[in-house]
């Protein structure tokens, strides 16, 4: 686990405009190879979660959409559907910022113990500052 990288996915959050600030960034052997903010607003598209963005990135990126050996970082723990797609994609470490104490894909759902090629699962880096970021977004949105 490397702090610079949850950095790096907070600087992906900061671009979001008009959603949800949340960033993720997908590293390989101490590299990055992809990132993503959510845009469900800017591209009137559902799926598209920070996660779900980087996830997709990295699959063009390595050409496989197996991303093996890969770590995620992400400002906000994953939701489900989110949490399944990185099961599938067969990341290796997951590493999120703020708890989801609602949606929280793997806190609250557990989605790990469904299956069978289970991540590894770190919440709470770099937690107050991932918090101050949402907390900021929502106390504007409700002025």
């Amino acid at each position: 686990m490397n702090n610079k990288f949850m950095e790096l996915a907070i600087e992906q959050a900061a671009q979001v405009k008009n959603d949800i600030p949340v960033g993720a960034i997908i590293v390989k052997d101490e590299e990055v190879i992809a990132s993503g903010f959510n845009q469900k607003e800017q591209n009137n598209n559902i799926t598209s979660h920070a996660e779900i963005v980087a996830l997709n990135k990295a699959a063009k990126t390595l050409n496989n959409w197996r991303l093996e050996g890969c770590e995620l970082y992400v400002t906000l723990e994953p939701c489900p559907m989110c949490g399944w797609a990185i099961l599938q994609s067969r990341i290796k470490n997951v590493y999120f910022g703020s708890y989801d104490n609602k949606y929280g894909a793997f806190s609250v759902a557990h989605l790990e113990k469904l299956s069978d090629t289970p991540s590894r699962i770190f919440g709470g880096i770099c937690e107050n500052e991932c918090n101050n970021i949402l907390e900021s977004f929502f106390k504007e949105l409700r002025k």
